[in-house]
């Protein structure tokens, strides 16, 4: 066997083999479960997630209520408020200064979030 096919032999003994471990290490998600959006809020099973979310200035915040009653966003100092969100319904914020922002379901205040703008 000369050099050239004892190197093309490993070739495509080792090909097969980097791909599959990419494929294995790669992240997965749940099948039909979107990925989350880095500047969103899930609000879902009477809570908001991530609870806190932090994030830089001139940013636009989503909340998106995938839970099946209506909630509703709305800041502790009255900065914001959306009207009640039915089930995959979305608001939207945009925070033009730092601060730290902390918000409630106006329909059930026992669920509250913050919003750090750095």
């Amino acid at each position: 066997m000369t050099k050239r096919n004892s190197l093309l032999s490993g070739i495509v003994l080792v090909l097969p083999l980097a791909l599959a471990s990419i494929l294995v290490l790669q992240p997965t998600r749940a099948k039909g479960a979107p990925a989350a959006s880095p500047l969103e809020v899930q609000v879902d099973n009477f809570t908001f997630g991530p609870a806190t979310l932090t994030v830089p200035v001139n940013s636009t915040v989503t909340w998106v209520n995938k839970d099946d009653l209506p909630h509703t966003v709305a800041s502790s100092d009255g900065v914001f408020k959306s009207k009640a969100l039915d089930t995959d319904d979305k608001y939207s914020y945009t925070f033009s200064k730092p601060g730290t922002y902390g918000y409630f379901c106006s329909i059930h205040p026992k669920m509250v979030g913050t919003i750090v703008v750095k």
